[in-house]
């Protein structure tokens, strides 16, 4: 039987034109992807060559006055892994474990719990030599970042006013987070080429520079905040004192020139950092400045006319009976002209004089000089205190204002208001940056009123039975000491916990500086102002005046007179 062959010469037509009609397609798709349209083909390939790559921008510096380093940044490396690429090579895990100096059980699971990640740290800020011969171990997903870590040159002296950086370079406390956006850079931009295991293969160009942050010159001189760090830690260890705070003002400028806390921290090294070691008490704590404020009472008494500098008060007895309320002096004394109730600090003389007057001109004078509001300074955190205000003042609330009881004060200012008295009445406002020009200040006392308080201070610490131990050879002192009882939580008044304080200037005969000196619940010695916080002013005024080069207003002559100059 003979087979038929059919013929379909159509059907072949219809397959040679289809062939032909695809492969046309895949050539003009072809044309069209590489030649016309070839814009998407480009970016998938810039997406496995070409990336782009941050730039780090270091931070501004922090310097003191003259400046000194505080704080500056320093080029670290960082080293991140890619999971994807690490956990097919598990055989490197321990030499990538013993060169990171980690647990190697602890890198493991961190490998294994982000298996499905491209990224994750592993180690943070190393040195570059130790980054670098990690690299060079050529470990397969282990790769590299440049990055910028702070140092504090000063270590603990100056940590609680500069503050610090976290890990990623943000200031977290202090003057690193006020100013956290002055002080930080931009990153730049560059573009490279990569291979697909991410190793760089050639830098082809800067997309945008990298600018660094600006710096910030303080007014804080760093050899003045040595020496009072250096003898709060001493007065720490001698009077057993739970912490100790000291603030120096320029009287002329406004500028602080010291603010030092102990204890403190080392911001280079902050692995064993308490909470409280962190805290700015100069700024932050708020307490009731007891004998400090008479001064500004005894300001408010002489505005008012009503009082001459002559006059004298009654205070025998020691006691004066208000109602429910006692108050006490500590000496015996009977018959006090107003300097006398200064220098023998006498809480009767002084409330006495607030019934004749009333509360509301010495609240207008704590007002004015700056008590229970803010310093404006900026600071994070910064305590404004507690200046009571009443509708109508009570006996009780009345003498309480006059001493210092009821109200309550930073040392900063407590420091603020004396270097208002100290410039003839007029308050500056102060400044931790460095100034070039010195502010319009405000008139808060009259000029007149001001120097007639200075002198009586000046008799506190310089006559006979005066606060000795604030004394500077070659200098009048002006000032005043306090002690004020400790407020316990819920508890009131504790017993035997104190605040003994320490407020002066120099030269007094015309004042260029004002220190306050505060000693936080002292255990050992005594607890009065004069006895604990007057002689760390001395010494830190005594070195202060010699440092600035400031003359002398109170030297012997060869006679044994006594040659006093102003400045």
């Amino acid at each position: 039987m003979s087979s038929k062959i059919e013929h379909y010469p159509g059907r072949f037509k219809f397959v040679i034109l289809l062939l032909a009609l695809v492969v046309g397609v895949i050539v003009w798709m072809l044309f069209d992807r590489h030649v016309l349209n070839n814009t998407f083909l480009k970016e998938q390939g810039d997406l496995r060559s070409v990336r782009y790559m941050p730039i780090p921008a270091h931070r501004g510096m922090i310097t003191d006055r003259n400046g000194r380093y505080l704080a500056v940044s320093t080029p670290v490396i960082s080293l991140w892994g890619n999971p994807k690429e690490l956990i097919n090579i598990p055989e490197e895990w321990p030499k990538l474990a013993t060169a990171l100096e980690q647990d190697i059980g602890v890198l493991s699971d961190r490998i294994k719990n982000n298996k499905d990640k491209e990224f994750i740290y592993l180690a943070r800020g190393l040195d570059p030599d130790k980054g670098e011969s990690i690299l060079k171990q050529k470990i397969i997903g282990v790769y590299s970042l440049e990055e910028y870590r702070r140092f504090y040159p000063a270590g603990d002296s100056v940590s609680q006013v500069i503050g610090f950086t976290d890990i990623d370079d943000k200031g977290r406390e202090g003057i690193e987070l006020a100013y956290n956006n002055w002080l930080t850079g931009v990153p730049g931009r560059r573009e490279v080429l990569k291979d697909r295991r991410g190793h760089l293969i050639k830098d082809i160009q800067v997309i945008r520079p990298a600018k660094p942050g600006k710096d910030i010159q303080l007014s804080i001189d760093l050899r003045l905040q040595y020496l009072a760090s250096r003898e709060l830690h001493n007065a720490i260890e001698e009077y057993g004192a739970k912490s100790a705070s000291l603030v120096l003002i320029d009287v002329k400028t406004g500028e602080i020139l010291a603010m030092a806390n102990q204890p403190t921290y080392n911001p280079n090294n902050r692995a064993a950092l308490k909470p409280e070691e962190i805290r700015n008490r100069a700024l932050l704590d708020a307490f009731e400045p007891g004998s400090t404020v008479k001064p500004f009472s005894m300001s408010a008494a002489l505005a008012t006319g009503r009082w001459k500098p002559t006059d004298t008060v009654d205070v025998r007895g020691g006691k004066l009976r208000i109602g429910h309320y006692t108050i006490s002096d500590v000496s015996r004394a009977t018959i006090l002209d107003l300097t006398g109730v200064l220098k023998k600090s006498s809480n009767i003389g002084m409330s006495k004089i607030a019934f004749d007057i009333g509360a509301e001109p010495i609240y207008d004078v704590m007002k004015k000089v700056g008590f229970g509001d803010s310093t404006g300074l900026g600071f994070p955190g910064e305590g404004a205190g507690f200046l009571p205000v009443h509708r109508k003042w009570g006996a009780a609330e009345t003498a309480t204002l006059s001493y210092g009881y009821g109200i309550s004060v930073t040392p900063t200012q407590l420091a603020h208001a004396y270097a208002t008295l100290a410039n003839n009445g007029v308050s500056l406002p102060l400044s931790l940056i460095k100034r070039n020009d010195v502010p319009n200040g405000t008139q808060a006392i009259d000029p007149e009123v001001s120097k007639t308080v200075r002198r009586m201070l000046q008799s506190v610490v310089e006559d006979e039975g005066g606060v000795f131990r604030a004394r500077v050879s070659g200098y009048l002192i002006a000032g005043k000491s306090g002690t004020a009882r400790k407020t316990i939580v819920n508890k009131g008044y504790g017993e035997n916990h104190y605040r003994a304080f320490f407020a002066g200037m120099a030269p007094a005969s015309n004042p260029r500086l004002v220190m306050v000196v505060v000693i936080d619940d002292p255990t050992k010695v005594g607890y009065f102002g004069g006895l604990l916080a007057a002689p760390v002013f001395s010494k830190v005024m005594s070195e202060t005046l010699r440092m600035m080069n400031i003359v002398p207003d109170n030297l012997l002559t060869a006679d044994g007179s006594i040659a006093r100059t102003t400045n």
